[in-house]
């Protein structure tokens, strides 16, 4: 009886038990979090409290915080991970705090500017993290007279383009078309537009800096050194510090620019047109950029499908000059005057991005995309040109896979002449043109998920007898998880040199060794972060 009693007993109270387990956990976790928020608050300038930059999930803000910069729905579900933590910081103060206290903690900090990174990778972890959102340091100084202007990383695109144009009809900056990209992602992982031919990429444009380095340190070009000012620009900012904002060099545009779409299907001799753009668009004048979108759509026939060529393009200058240069040059492409439209160079921002062009410019301040849709991105770079064979096997397989896109952006002109160590981006001569993979989707689900994401994979991989090799490149802000996640144990040089090499070729070494110089306990990483050497290759 005695026994039997004592087993009751434990019986009775192991559900006590639990729950004191229970609350002990929760009481510890707790505390971490409390000291966190503690040190934060100790850390950051009395004079810019940070309290008011704190959101945790307990705060009715919280989820709006977190969505308000989620660009692709894939990461915006029930499932996903969630931060227990973001900071929307509102002081340099804060992120200094905030790289300090994340150290003491042993913490995963997440860098957002913007939150168009494709993968999420600035927003989603699979371990416990927080947000750093840089979204309120935003401000636009420019400088006419030295041709200048500093922009902090929370800025957007389609701000920087609307503050330069305030101050100059004459100046642009050589930057992505998506007006709501934000800077500090978009700049540090190379940055490029429809100006890339002309001028370059973004980084080529980029004179000085000011970072929050490991140390919680703020520093500019000069205190940072020409070896850390280098890896900013192109190396992916986030591996080695939090970039607080960018000195670029603005660049000329005339008073006027020349913007045109074109479309052509298979029934109207697309083959030929593209053939022939592969054979134009990387060496004609500087002045003109000629993207090439490939899509799937209804063919004449009632239930067939057919390839359609969308031709879009930008040229620092008027519709005569430009319908005279591609006559001589490109005259199957068929370019009419009516098809031209001469604008400013700012309202050429809102044509790219598909908004009427008669649209008041003030909409390039609008921070939230149109719309938001399911995305899986990939790159790759072509050096020679395909063959009319192999652009008809690729239209068959996009018929075959139909719910996928190719933008073939040419390269050339600046993009030639730039040494290709010239910054961490190693992508220049002898690339004809670079490839994103797109497939968009609007419904939920895992499944559906799936389904598209290997459209596009299956697209890749038909594509690669076409591309370069050895390795294949890739381009970093088009982020491609498929390449390789660094899971930051005894194989992360390793892991990180599979994606390190395809999105830096030769500049990856480089890389690695300034960031096991400034960043040796490798505080500063993510799951395609530049990896530290291990200690035996020191």
């Amino acid at each position: 009886m005695g026994a039997l009693s004592l087993s009751r007993i434990i019986l009775l109270l192991l559900p006590i038990l639990l729950l004191l387990s229970f609350l002990r956990s929760a009481s510890a976790a707790n505390s971490s979090d409390n000291t966190f928020v503690n040190c934060l608050v100790n850390q950051s300038n009395p004079s810019h409290p940070i309290t008011s930059a704190i959101f945790t999930p307990e705060n009715t803000s919280f989820s709006s915080v977190l969505q308000a910069y989620v660009r692709n729905l894939r990461f915006n579900t029930s499932t996903t991970r969630k931060p227990y933590l973001i900071i929307t910081a509102l002081h340099v103060s804060h992120v200094q705090a905030a790289v300090v206290c994340a150290q003491k903690q042993n913490l995963q900090m997440k860098i957002r500017s913007g939150g168009h990174d494709y993968e999420g990778v600035s927003y989603v972890a699979e371990v416990p993290f927080f947000i750093l959102d840089m979204f309120n340091l935003r401000f636009i100084e420019v400088d006419i007279k030295n041709e200048t202007a500093w922009v902090q990383a929370g800025a957007t695109l389609g701000e920087v383009y609307y503050r330069i144009a305030e101050k100059s009809k004459v100046h642009g900056f050589p930057a992505g078309v998506c007006p709501t990209v934000g800077v500090g992602g978009h700049i540090s992982g190379g940055g490029y537009g429809n100006m890339i031919r002309k001028y370059g990429l973004s980084v080529d444009n980029v004179i000085d800096a000011q970072i929050i380095d490991v140390q919680g340190r703020l520093l500019n070009r000069e205190s940072m050194g020409e070896d850390l000012f280098w890896a900013i620009r192109g190396g992916g900012g986030a591996s080695f510090a939090v970039v607080i904002s960018y000195k670029i060099k603005l660049v000329r545009v005339p008073e006027n620019v020349t913007v045109f779409q074109v479309r052509r299907t298979l029934e109207e001799n697309a083959t030929d047109i593209v053939y022939n753009w592969q054979h134009v668009a990387p060496y004609i004048d500087n002045d003109l950029f000629i993207r090439l979108i490939l899509d799937v759509v209804n063919g004449t026939q009632n239930g067939t499908k057919t390839v359609r060529a969308t031709f879009i393009a930008m040229y620092l200058g008027d519709s005569k000059s430009l319908l005279s240069l591609l006559n001589g040059k490109f005259p199957q492409l068929g370019l009419n005057q009516s098809d031209c439209i001469e604008t400013s160079w700012l309202k050429s921002v809102l044509f790219w991005a598909n908004f009427n062009i008669t649209t008041p410019v003030d909409i390039l301040l609008d921070r939230q995309p149109p719309s938001l849709i399911y995305l899986k991105r990939k790159s790759d770079y072509v050096k020679e040109p395909i063959s009319k064979e192999g652009l008809e096997g690729i239209w068959k397989k996009m018929i075959t896979l139909v719910d996928t896109l190719l933008y073939f952006n040419p390269y050339g002109g600046k993009m030639a002449e730039v040494p290709s160590t010239e910054v961490p981006f190693p992508h220049r001569a002898g690339n004809l043109w670079k490839v994103q993979y797109m497939a968009n989707w609007n419904q939920p689900g895992k499944e559906v998920a799936i389904q598209y994401i290997n459209l596009a994979r299956e697209l890749y991989k038909y594509m690669t007898p076409f591309v370069s090799k050895n390795p294949r490149e890739a381009f970093l802000n088009y982020k491609d998880l498929d390449l390789g996640i660094n899971h930051h144990g005894k194989d992360s040089y390793d892991e990180g040199r599979v994606y390190g090499e395809e999105y830096f070729k030769d500049n990856f070494n480089r890389l690695v060794q300034i960031k096991t110089k400034v960043d040796p306990g490798n505080f500063f990483r993510n799951e395609q972060s530049i990896p530290i050497l291990p200690q035996r290759k020191i």
